[in-house]
């Protein structure tokens, strides 16, 4: 069946974003480069005062303008983050009725593909920046936020380490407003459980095993699965939200 939405012709306005970002990308402009003045704009793209106006606040809310108040201000290019990511997809999925648990089952499903290419793939630096993490954890047992702290950082790091800007994106995504962790309470000994998992999922992958990495950390993220629904369900029932995890 084909959606009705893939139809409809897209709007002027969206065009004309579309146009700025190819000529961005084309005259190779980069975060903190001013866009010329709206005259000239308006003049440049054949375009009403309205309809560029609204393709820059289009702009601004995708992360790829700010806006610098004042005389010689204007839009100024930035990077979109994955913080960007994370509004549209937490809207998407809040509008589509989708639950929590959506995001765990998600996650057991490509994160040991991620450890496996990062066994392929880790820099130095990468590994360094992961062991740390293992550090940090051990010495933040105590401490909820240290802790949860490290094991986000944990994954991250493997995320990019895989080399795959979408896993690193979708998972710092995760780690925001759908990290369901951060409300489910994790005991001492959850914790201990935890950082075992991550010692033999960092072993593998500075071992450059791409198939132990693999395995250690789809048997982690099930783990983690299987104790948030013994332990916590109505966690992983609970519908997504722009507002943040539950």
């Amino acid at each position: 069946m084909v959606n009705s939405n893939s139809t409809k012709p897209q709007k002027t306005a969206l065009l004309l974003a579309q146009r700025i970002v190819r000529d961005i990308e084309q005259q190779g402009l980069g975060p903190g480069e001013k866009l010329p003045p709206e005259r000239l704009m308006m003049d440049s793209y054949d375009a009403g005062r309205g309809t560029l106006r609204e393709s820059l606040r289009f702009l601004e809310l995708q992360g790829v303008l700010s806006f610098k108040p004042g005389p010689g201000g204007g839009p100024v290019i930035q990077k979109p983050t994955a913080e960007n990511l994370a509004t549209t997809l937490a809207l998407v999925l809040q509008f589509d009725s989708a639950r929590y648990r959506v995001v765990a089952e998600a996650r057991s499903a490509f994160e040991p593909l991620m450890a496996r290419l990062a066994a392929e793939r880790i820099t130095p630096e990468g590994l360094a920046g992961l062991e740390q993490t293992l550090v940090d954890m051990e010495a933040g047992l105590h401490d909820t936020e240290a802790y949860l702290d490290s094991n986000r950082r944990f994954h991250q790091g493997i995320a990019w380490a895989s080399d795959n800007s979408l896993f690193g994106f979708l998972v710092e995504a995760m780690a925001g407003s759908m990290d369901v962790t951060r409300s489910t309470e994790q005991p001492q000994r959850r914790r201990q459980v935890v950082l075992r998992a991550h010692h033999r999922i960092y072993e593998a992958i500075a071992g450059s095993r791409p198939d132990e990495a693999s395995e250690a950390m789809g048997e982690h993220v099930q783990e983690y699965l299987v104790y948030a629904q013994r332990k916590h369900p109505e966690t992983l029932d609970r519908p997504i939200t722009w507002q943040g995890a539950p």
